[in-house]
């Protein structure tokens, strides 16, 4: 699959919007990445949950695309859980798959510091368009 084209699409998107940089993505494992910046915070100081959502939500949607050679899935639902805030510094979203039905595919992700705190984790269900293989 030739993920330059992709990319290239979604840098005029919420992806580029965000900043988030692909760093490697495969059938097993996709990982994002973003530096965090003064945008990327809440009032309080901290990373927003969602942008951290979104990490997740993207790492987990680019999977599908992954695993379905590039045919793409919409989010039907996902589900956070926040555990550790995060300040600064480089963010890595991993993305992993769980299971697979013929019309839809569960996945689970998270998002690490670059210390390796772990920040969120999520699962999401996607929807398959109908001709996906």
């Amino acid at each position: 699959m030739d993920w330059s084209e992709i990319i290239a699409r979604s840098e005029k998107s919420f992806w580029g919007l965000l900043g988030l940089r692909m760093l490697s993505a495969d059938s097993k494992l996709v990982e994002l990445g973003l530096t965090v910046n003064e945008s990327h915070l809440n009032s309080m100081g901290i990373v927003h949950g969602g942008v951290l959502s979104s990490m997740m939500d993207q790492a987990m949607g680019t999977l599908v695309t992954a695993i379905k050679n590039g045919s793409q899935g919409v989010t039907t639902h996902l589900n956070v859980n926040f555990l550790s805030a995060m300040r600064s510094g480089e963010l890595i979203a991993s993305a992993y798959p769980l299971h697979e039905t013929h019309r839809t595919m569960t996945l689970r992700s998270e998002v690490r510091g670059e210390d390796g705190t772990l920040a969120c984790i999520s699962t999401a269900t996607f929807r398959l368009p109908r001709d996906s293989k």
